[in-house]
């Protein structure tokens, strides 16, 4: 589990948006995956039944928070400081245009995105993880990088180059 962990603070990240929250998302998830270890099945992947139970721990805090309201603190808003230079200038405003960029996509997209182009997993993976089907799986990843490459280059998006993601 332990060797694990970075890979699911990437997931939930992708979920949650913040630092903190992810987190949080992982401490939880690990509990329950702990009190909950005779229900994971030998023979199952590991990785996808954390992703499952971090996934729904998520979805039962934002109902939750549907009756509660949504608490941000300001503290987190802040963007770090960066390091002198231009190189890391130019990539840490590459790295928070993608972010917001992420943060416009569908949930459903961003959790493909994060588990295919950041983590690295299959199609096959993220079909088995999410349980869905995987042409459904490719679908959307299909649509959400084009969503993405849409608002980070919107000269493509003018120029033709690139449909615009109309969410709805």
């Amino acid at each position: 589990m332990v060797a694990f962990l970075p890979r699911l603070r990437r997931f939930t990240y992708a979920l949650t948006g913040d630092f903190a929250s992810a987190d949080d998302l992982v401490q939880d998830a690990c509990v329950r995956a702990l009190a909950h270890r005779d229900q994971w099945q030998p023979g199952t992947k590991f990785e996808s039944w954390m992703f499952r139970i971090a996934q729904n721990l998520w979805i039962d805090k934002k109902r939750s928070a549907k009756s509660r309201g949504v608490h941000q603190d300001i503290d987190d808003m802040v963007e770090p400081m960066g390091e002198d230079g231009r190189v890391v200038t130019d990539q840490r405003l590459t790295l928070v245009a993608v972010a917001k960029a992420m943060q416009t996509l569908s949930e459903d997209q961003r959790v493909l995105l994060t588990l295919v182009c950041v983590d690295g997993a299959s199609y096959k993976e993220a079909a088995e993880t999410l349980n869905l089907p995987i042409g459904t799986v490719m679908s959307r990843l299909a649509r959400a990088r084009q969503a993405l490459h849409g608002l980070l280059m919107p000269e493509a998006v003018d120029a033709g180059l690139v449909k615009e993601n109309r969410r709805g």
